[in-house]
């Protein structure tokens, strides 16, 4: 059999169409996702679509009538709150979803649930007017000093003998506005903001407000 000229090109056009398609495919499906696509439906009937990724969302379920408690700005955006050292009484940090703690407020106290412990948020007391920020950690024993409250779902503490300035910078009440401040070891230490939010910040901190949140698991 003889092929003329016009045919060999139209020949070799057509395994080079061939091997630019195989390109394709090998491209777009040989190298395979992590992430993965699923739904749920909730109590209402409505379904929703999940997606599976590399995050670390928390595993835990949401005890009733428990909150997580978690950061909205930026730099710590969805951290969630927590003993640095999990379930004991140490310093409140903020930390992944996977490590949240569980928390509720009564009678003006910041309760942990550490594993059906009670673990009560503490606030230092200030050693003078020029101290513009409070450290928290967690106890045994309940808060002498101090007052927690949800005001919706932001959590806000105030002290009568602290006189925390008006905030004239933001719509962020004095009651409302905290700080986050690594330590030496890059824990995310949580403070009581005492100067104005999101101004005159301490160096190395950042400016936070800190919600509660109520999904059956910590997002991230």
């Amino acid at each position: 059999m003889s092929f003329t000229k016009g045919s060999y090109i139209l020949a070799s056009v057509c395994l080079l169409v061939a091997g630019v398609s195989g390109q394709s495919t090998a491209g777009q499906w040989g190298q395979g996702s992590s992430t993965a696509s699923s739904t749920s439906t909730t109590p209402g009937g409505v379904t929703n679509p999940t997606t599976t990724t590399s995050a670390s969302a928390g595993t835990a379920t949401l005890a009733p009538s428990y909150s997580w408690i978690r950061a909205v700005e930026d730099p710590n955006f969805h951290k969630y709150l927590r003993s640095e050292v999990i379930n004991t009484a140490s310093d409140a940090v903020l930390g992944d979803p996977s490590t949240a703690g569980q928390f509720i407020v009564t009678d003006g106290q910041l309760i942990q649930n550490a594993n059906g412990t009670p673990l009560y948020a503490v606030v230092e007391d200030r050693a003078d007017s020029t101290v513009v920020k409070l450290k928290m950690s967690w106890s045994t024993t309940p808060a002498t000093s101090g007052t927690f409250v949800f005001s919706g779902d932001t959590l806000e503490w105030s002290n009568p003998a602290i006189t925390r300035p008006q905030n004239n910078v933001s719509a962020v009440q004095d009651d409302e506005a905290w700080l986050v401040c690594p330590d030496d070891a890059g824990n995310l230490d949580v403070y009581v903001n005492l100067g104005p939010y999101d101004y005159m910040t301490p160096a190395g901190c950042a400016d936070e407000t800190i919600h509660a949140y109520t999904g059956s698991t910590a997002t991230a």
